[in-house]
């Protein structure tokens, strides 16, 4: 997939965990979904744990643990 061809959701998500590629990817996943979950749209969260179920090769793993845990919140 080209990079004009990634969804916003999947974009932003792999930005923030370039953020936080100076920890673990443990502690990185929590501090990306915590962003993620204070500061997204619902319907953002939404289509990112949407990709994640899709099998978005072109996300980060790191925001793959991270959408994992924003999974948990949603209604």
């Amino acid at each position: 997939m080209s990079a004009t061809m990634v969804p916003p959701h999947v974009r932003l998500a792999n930005e923030i965990a370039r953020q936080f590629e100076h920890k673990a990817p443990a502690d990185a996943a929590t501090a990306i979904a915590n962003h993620i979950k204070a500061v997204w749209d619902p319907r953002m969260k939404r289509a990112l744990v949407a990709a994640v179920d899709a099998g978005a090769d072109e996300l980060d793993p790191v925001a793959v643990l991270a959408a994992n845990q924003v999974r948990a919140t949603l209604t």
